[in-house]
């Protein structure tokens, strides 16, 4: 085949299969044991059952002859490099992790781990936990660290304001309370 038909780089298939952020140059992939360990599962999951279950569908269906016109060859085929790729990218995620365990850590200054309650000028308040990019989560309010409101956070103390700049424009912010919680 010639190489004009074949990707030399699959590290850009690798980035789009997360829909979380890239890892700014230069920086480590900080993240938690718990997320640490979800992502070792799924790789593990991939490479023990899911790909030899895809490998012998592709095998049998191979072994029918003509392979043109064999839907269970052609979408084995597919699936076997969707999850090559996850494994590609889950591999490198991992290479790449600087695990964090600040769980019951007794201070009052912000850092990776992190659950922050702060309050607006409106009188709101709002509590979220700072994790690692492969670990966000918008209904349980974890925020990545390298979110502008997790990178206004870090290193501030209880009773500091905050200024983030969002979408909807300026927030001022203080920080009423700070914990560490056992990340799940």
């Amino acid at each position: 085949m010639s190489k004009a038909f074949v990707k030399e780089d699959a590290a850009e298939d690798d980035e789009s299969l997360s829909p979380t952020l890239a890892i700014p140059a230069g920086a480590k992939n900080y993240i938690t044991p718990a997320g640490y360990n979800r992502i070792k599962t799924e790789l593990l999951h991939l490479l023990d059952v899911e790909r030899p279950e895809v490998t012998r569908t592709v095998a049998w269906a191979a072994s029918n002859g003509d392979r043109s016109e064999n839907a269970d060859y052609i979408y084995g085929k597919k699936r076997l490099r969707e999850i090559d790729r996850r494994i590609r990218f889950l591999t490198k995620r991992l290479d790449n992790a600087e695990v964090v365990d600040n769980a019951g850590r007794d201070t009052e200054q912000v850092f990776f781990g992190a659950a922050v309650t702060v309050l607006d000028q409106n009188g709101s308040e709002e509590t979220v936990t700072i994790v690692g990019i492969d670990e966000v989560d918008s209904t349980r309010k974890r925020i990545s660290w390298i979110s502008p409101l997790a990178r206004a956070l870090l290193k501030q103390k209880l009773g500091d304001e905050v200024r983030v700049m969002t979408p909807g424009g300026l927030r001022v912010l203080e920080i009423i309370d700070l914990h560490y919680p056992q990340i799940d």
